[in-house]
């Protein structure tokens, strides 16, 4: 019965990881790919370390899988709205048919101040 949920996950993790890696292919910007990456590619690895804590059954290993399963889903989103952030102040272009900018006209490439004030038209009545 355990080799079912290894495989099962394993198969899973592989198949979320292989989603990664075309999402990064595909992705037509750099925000659309961390975020593919971000998501997909944390999932696989949870997953396929989940089917090596079932496979080797200790519970010296189960407890470190679950301590990297707990620091990728901490660490993972940090780091991609810290590359995402960067990228956007830095200059790297949105993909054309984006719908929505939150931080136009709120940051200063002057100055590298982002203002937290709403628009006018973002104020509720």
């Amino acid at each position: 019965m355990n080799e079912i949920f290894i495989f099962i996950l394993s198969t899973m993790g592989a198949l979320f990881i292989l989603l990664a890696a075309i999402g990064v292919v595909r992705m037509p910007d750099l925000y659309l790919r961390i975020s593919v990456t971000t998501k997909a590619a944390t999932l696989g690895i949870g997953l396929i370390l989940g089917a090596a804590a079932i496979y080797f059954g200790d519970t010296a290993i189960t407890s470190r899988v679950m301590a990297i399963i707990l620091f990728m889903l901490l660490t993972a989103p940090v780091g991609a709205h810290m590359i995402g952030r960067a990228s956007y102040f830095t200059g790297v272009k949105m993909w054309l048919d984006s719908q929505y900018d939150d931080l136009k006209d709120q940051y200063d490439p002057k100055t590298h101040k982002l203002s937290s004030e709403e628009k006018p038209e973002d104020k509720k009545i």
